[in-house]
């Protein structure tokens, strides 16, 4: 998933809301690939070295996703905490 805005004042709810959902795919995504590399690395298909690369890489994909994802709930919550109190 490319990076998203921090600032989502100037989006919709649904809009947000479909944000979210890409996040949400993109963190399965992630977890999916994560699965593959081990599953790569257990059969000796690719050397320790470029594990540990690929491994860290994906790392910070994932904090990114996380990163995100706490952003956009915040803003969620936020809004709809908003609108139950108008």
């Amino acid at each position: 998933m490319p990076e998203s805005p921090d600032d989502f004042s100037e989006r919709s709810l649904d809009e947000v809301l479909r944000i979210e959902a890409e996040n949400r795919a993109w963190n399965k995504r992630l977890r999916q690939e994560n699965t593959a590399l081990v599953d790569s690395r257990l059969a000796k298909h690719i050397s320790q070295e470029e594990y540990t690369a690929r491994r860290q890489s994906a790392n910070e994909d994932a904090a990114e996703c996380k990163r995100q994802r706490s952003i956009l709930v915040n803003e969620i919550r936020c809004r709809r905490d908003s609108h139950a109190s108008s």
